[in-house]
């Protein structure tokens, strides 16, 4: 009877020691926390790295939004009205332009004086018969009168008639119908120009010819980007004349 008291108890001290103890099993369960809280702690260190990243990538840019390599995402537009004008943002116009070329053609000009007339021709299409021309040609020739009458050179509006002719819609004194306009005008130099399409805009060349020797007594040279090109928007009566298959269709009275 004594030896299976003892053979039990025994038995009963094997089968405690198999099982595992209170210590190993919380700390087991504090590692398994502790590695939980870790990788929650990452996920959100992520996240607010993630979210700092979406919101510094795109700078807000005169032109547009630049993402996070430095190229152009989407062009800031303006205009929202059907028909209006909608494009990047300006921040020089054609007159910029001119200005600039005025400068060079005053820099090295020679012959003309404040006392020699000067006249100011639309600039051609140089790929035209040089009887050609866009809205384009027309602002600069009116740019330049603004900017040669600021040399206090005297430019002559060869387009003036000796009357002024009342209408409905307004009053004028300008006209391109050349039986109303004057032949005998005292012109000494005139500033003509073609314009080239080119890549990105449009190559300007600018010269100042004596009327009588054709000599080229000053040039200049320029680039025109295309969206400041774009900007000018012709009028109404301009689109009258619009080409449809080929065939120009003008709007008859």
């Amino acid at each position: 009877m004594r030896v299976i008291i003892i053979l039990l108890g025994c038995y009963l001290l094997s089968a405690c020691t198999s099982i595992p103890g209170i210590d190993y099993i919380t700390g087991k369960s504090e590692q398994q926390a502790g590695l939980a809280q870790s990788v929650n702690q990452y996920v959100q260190v992520a996240d607010v790295q993630t979210m700092q990243t979406q919101n510094a990538a795109p700078s807000s840019s005169p032109n547009g939004t630049v993402d996070a390599f430095g190229s152009m995402e989407r062009p800031n537009m303006i205009g929202s009205t059907p028909g209006a004008f909608k494009s990047l943002p300006l921040t020089r116009h054609v007159g910029f332009y001119v200005r600039n070329m005025a400068q060079d053609l005053v820099g090295n000009m020679e012959y003309v004086t404040e006392r020699t007339p000067v006249a100011v021709t639309n600039f051609s299409l140089i790929d035209s018969n040089l009887k050609e021309t866009n809205l384009l040609g027309q602002q600069m020739a009116e740019s330049f009168v603004h900017e040669f009458h600021k040399f206090r050179m005297p430019v002559v509006e060869f387009k003036a008639t000796q009357f002024i002719r009342v209408t409905e819609t307004g009053d004028y004194v300008l006209s391109r119908d050349f039986l109303d306009l004057n032949n005998s005008t005292p012109i000494q130099y005139v500033l003509t120009g073609t314009m080239t399409k080119h890549q990105g805009g449009y190559i300007v060349n600018a010269r100042m010819l004596g009327m009588e020797s054709k000599v080229v007594v000053a040039s200049a040279q320029s680039f025109i980007p295309f969206y400041v090109v774009d900007a000018l928007i012709p009028s109404e009566s301009s689109r009258q004349n619009e080409v449809i298959d080929g065939v120009r269709i003008i709007q008859g009275e």
